[in-house]
C-alpha cells in the first residue's frame, strides 16, 4: 500500500512548525527545534511520507531542501507554484508564501465566496480572496508581540510586559495599560476591517488563523471561523496540485 502521509513545512519568523497529514486529515502538529538536516532527516524517517511541501519566509538551511527531494515528492512554495487562484493585481513573486498558502485554503474551503482571511502572527495579515476565486491583496499591520515590543523599544521607560487575556477594558498600572491598549486595540482593528468589508462586499466569508485566532474570535461579535490550522490545510491543497503524479 502507498504512503497517504504528507508533511507540510511552514517556516516563519518565529517559528518552524511541520504538519502531518493522511490523506487530507491533519494527524498533528510540531515545533522543530531548529532547521537542521538531523531535525528534518528524523521527521522523515519516522513518518516516511510519499509527498512534502516547504513555505518559508526565513532563509533556511538550503540542505534540507535535498533531503526532502530525495525522501519524497517535494515541492517548495515559490512565485512558479501551481495555484488554484489566481492574482490579478500584484506579481505571484511580490506576495509571501504563507498569504499563498491561506488563499490557497480558501479557494479550496470556501470556492464561490469572498473571503478575508486575517492571519495573526508576527504580523497581522489580512487577505481578501473573491467569490471569482481572484486574490485581490488585503494589508499587513504589526502583530501583538511587535506592538508590545514597539512600545519598550521606543520609550525609555515603558516596560515590555508578556501577553496575558486576564486584564481590565480600563488599566490601572503600567502593565494593565498597555495589556488593555494592545489587546483591544487588535480587537477593535479585525472588528473594524470585517466591517468595512462586509459594507462593501455580500456573501461573506471570515476566516481567523494563527497564534491567538481562538482568543480574538471569541472577543468578536461578528460571526467568523476561527481555524487554528488554516495555512497548513493550504499547504496540504498546494502540495496535492503541484505533487501529483502527473
Amino acid at each position: 500500500m502507498h504512503s497517504m502521509i504528507t508533511i507540510c513545512f511552514d517556516f516563519g519568523n518565529t517559528r518552524l512548525k511541520a504538519a502531518i497529514f493522511d490523506a487530507d486529515t491533519l494527524l498533528e502538529e510540531l515545533v522543530l527545534a531548529d532547521d537542521s538536516d538531523l531535525s528534518v532527516m528524523t521527521l522523515v524517517e519516522k513518518y516516511k511520507p510519499a509527498r512534502t511541501i516547504l513555505s518559508s519566509v526565513i532563509n533556511h538551511n538550503p540542505e534540507i531542501e535535498t533531503i526532502l527531494q530525495n525522501q519524497s515528492r517535494f515541492h517548495k512554495l515559490s512565485p512558479s507554484t501551481k495555484i488554484n487562484f489566481t492574482t490579478p493585481v500584484g506579481r505571484p513573486e511580490t506576495i509571501g508564501a504563507d498569504r499563498l498558502a491561506l488563499m490557497a485554503a480558501a479557494a479550496h474551503y470556501f470556492a464561490g465566496k469572498h473571503n478575508l482571511v486575517i492571519a495573526l502572527g508576527s504580523c497581522i495579515t489580512y487577505n481578501f480572496l473573491n467569490q471569482y476565486g481572484e486574490f485581490l491583496g488585503g494589508g499587513i499591520s504589526p502583530g501583538m508581540d511587535m506592538r508590545f515590543k514597539a512600545m519598550h523599544d521606543y520609550t525609555a521607560k515603558l516596560p515590555l510586559i508578556n501577553a496575558s487575556w486576564n486584564f481590565p477594558l480600563i488599566g490601572y498600572d503600567t502593565r494593565t495599560n498597555l495589556l488593555s491598549g494592545v489587546i483591544n486595540g487588535m480587537a477593535n482593528e479585525i472588528e473594524g476591517f470585517i466591517q468595512k468589508y462586509e459594507d462593501k462586499y455580500s456573501n461573506f466569508n471570515v476566516v481567523l488563523t494563527g497564534g491567538n485566532s481562538a482568543y480574538f474570535a471569541s472577543q468578536l461579535k461578528k460571526r467568523i471561523f476561527a481555524d487554528h490550522n488554516f495555512l497548513f490545510k493550504g499547504l496540504y491543497v498546494l502540495s496535492e496540485l503541484n505533487n501529483c503524479d502527473h
